[in-house]
């Protein structure tokens, strides 16, 4: 049933998506394809999570607008709308729209089914590793934040702030989002994309 739907999925967010670089269709696969091995690993139903994760940004808010906190919504309720539109089983449409609601970090919304679960472990595993430092500096540049503060690099005697220098934003978040992950399987993946950021910034310590 849901290989005859996942084209259009494709097809709807190859037209919806392109608000930023680092929320392009290219990050959508890659959730995608990591909402389908948890999804595998956890028993999740893929009904309700490979819509989901392929409509879980189909409204994006730009992460300094004011209304930021409400994209999830938006975008939870525009998927049901475009699943009603192609005539995907409506007995999903609630658990959909809490998996898309929920995914969000800066929503703050509690997961309360396991394939919420999984679409937001899977959302928050493209923040990190290699995909996510590539990311973190995309989403920087087109906020015209700065590289690293030259005096203390590293947050080692000031508060992180990522709205002023993109390597705080590590310490803000990234290096945070392994305590967040809620499957075990995201755990452990989690842990050794982590490791490889840690490895990246001691390898730019030398380097500055």
């Amino acid at each position: 049933m849901i290989e005859k739907f996942e084209k259009m999925l494709l097809g709807f967010v190859q037209v919806e998506m392109g608000q930023d670089q680092a929320h392009d269709v290219n990050h959508i696969l890659r959730v995608v394809k990591t909402a389908k091995n948890l999804c595998e690993k956890e028993d999740a139903k893929l009904e309700v999570v490979l819509p989901a994760a392929y409509l879980h940004d189909c409204v994006s808010v730009p992460k300094n607008h004011p209304d930021r906190i409400k994209s999830s919504q938006l975008a939870a309720d525009r998927a049901v709308e475009f699943l009603q539109q192609i005539g995907y089983p409506s007995e999903f449409f609630p658990a959909i729209h809490h998996a898309i609601h929920a995914h969000s970090f800066s929503a703050g919304i509690e997961p309360k089914t396991l394939e919420a679960e999984v679409v937001q472990d899977a959302d928050r595993l493209d923040a990190l590793g290699a995909i996510g430092v590539i990311r973190c500096i995309q989403v920087s540049c087109s906020l015209g934040v700065e590289l690293y503060n030259d005096i203390d690099p590293f947050c080692r005697h000031r508060q992180p702030d990522d709205r002023q220098y993109t390597v705080d934003h590590f310490y803000t978040k990234l290096f945070k989002l392994k305590e967040t992950m809620r499957t075990a399987s995201a755990r452990d993946e989690a842990k050794k994309r982590t490791v490889f950021m840690q490895e990246f910034l001691e390898q730019f310590a030398q380097e500055v």
